[in-house]
């Protein structure tokens, strides 16, 4: 009777410890589905679009495949179904939260306000919001603005910002909205807006794949610091720790720096464009003590306009 006490209770315990190493959250929907589901964007240029073949790719595509062989090594499965959704700035993170979307590869802005719905990885890019117009418009900051018409992509922190600040600093500007960021060029491009208000190297793109770079310049005046994130769900302290430490890993690897250069300092399908964006100091800092802060303050100095923008928020 005394053994066959001991056997159930050994058999209790070897169920408990088993249990315990169940995985949970995301990385229990991959192993029960055999799939993860990663949103992508249309024409983020580098970051996530569409080639001349209607494939995804792009340097945050590359980074959330680190993740994807990291989970599918951890789940000891021997593949995974990668499914490409596209999202857009305004449903990226509704579809996180409710389960459509696993992992957001794109170029979404880490903040506080973000945070409060969706986790990010450890910061991939830093970035300064800046104007885009033509050289014939002489705009070289955003006073420059007062009384024309501005274009901004739906969904962004910078459409945000440029609507507290033209309330702000009484530009009286006409804000159009695109609902992604070829649209917003679109828009720049055909005389719609004289200006265009985007993070920096996504409009370096938009000009380097235009008809007519000579034609456009991005005026020198930072109105924000943005710590790029790939996005996860919250409340996943299991797949947040797998994520983390795959992205730590390989941003302090011998590869990192192969990477950068595949999309940020050469030729990049479909076009063969070269963006010859030289790794911003910022980010450097952060690739050596990765964090997920969603604190510009943590990245740089603090933008005149985004200490503006925030204190107005915050009233």
């Amino acid at each position: 009777m005394a053994l066959k006490r001991l056997s159930v209770l050994l058999l209790l315990a070897v169920s408990a410890t088993a249990s315990s190493q169940e995985p949970t959250g995301t990385l229990a929907k991959i192993k029960r589905t055999g799939t993860i589901t990663l949103g992508v964007r249309d024409g983020s240029v580098p970051f996530s679009y569409l080639d001349d073949k209607q494939q995804y790719l792009g340097y945050s595509v590359d980074l959330c495949m680190k993740i994807v062989t990291a989970a599918q090594k951890q789940l000891g499965m021997t593949d995974v179904k990668v499914v490409m959704q596209p999202v857009t700035p305004a449903n990226r993170i509704p579809l996180m939260a409710n389960g459509t979307i696993d992992l957001e590869c794109g170029s979404a802005t880490n903040n506080a306000e973000r945070q409060k719905q969706v986790a990010f990885a450890p910061t991939m890019f830093v970035v300064a919001n800046k104007l885009l117009a033509r050289k014939a418009s002489n705009i070289r900051s955003l006073a420059d603005m007062k009384g024309k018409t501005l274009v901004a992509t739906a969904g962004t922190t910078t459409l945000k910002q440029m609507t507290i600040l033209n309330n702000e600093m009484g530009l009286g500007m006409t804000i159009l909205i695109g609902k992604d960021h070829p649209e917003s060029f679109l828009m720049l491009e055909t005389g719609r807006a004289v200006a265009e208000a985007n993070d920096d190297i996504l409009l370096a793109a938009q000009v380097a794949a235009s008809k007519n770079p000579a034609d456009y310049a991005i005026a020198q005046e930072a109105l924000s610091v943005e710590p790029y994130g790939i996005m996860l769900r919250r409340d996943d302290p299991e797949f947040k720790k797998l994520a983390d430490a795959t992205l730590t890993r390989f941003y302090q690897s011998d590869d990192y720096p192969k990477v950068y250069a595949k999309w940020f300092q050469s030729p990049i399908p479909p076009k063969g464009i070269n963006l010859n964006f030289p790794m911003p100091p910022q980010l450097k800092a952060v690739l050596a003590k990765p964090t997920d802060s969603p604190d510009p303050a943590a990245y740089a100095a603090v933008p005149p306009a985004q200490q503006a923008a925030a204190k107005k928020k915050a009233k």
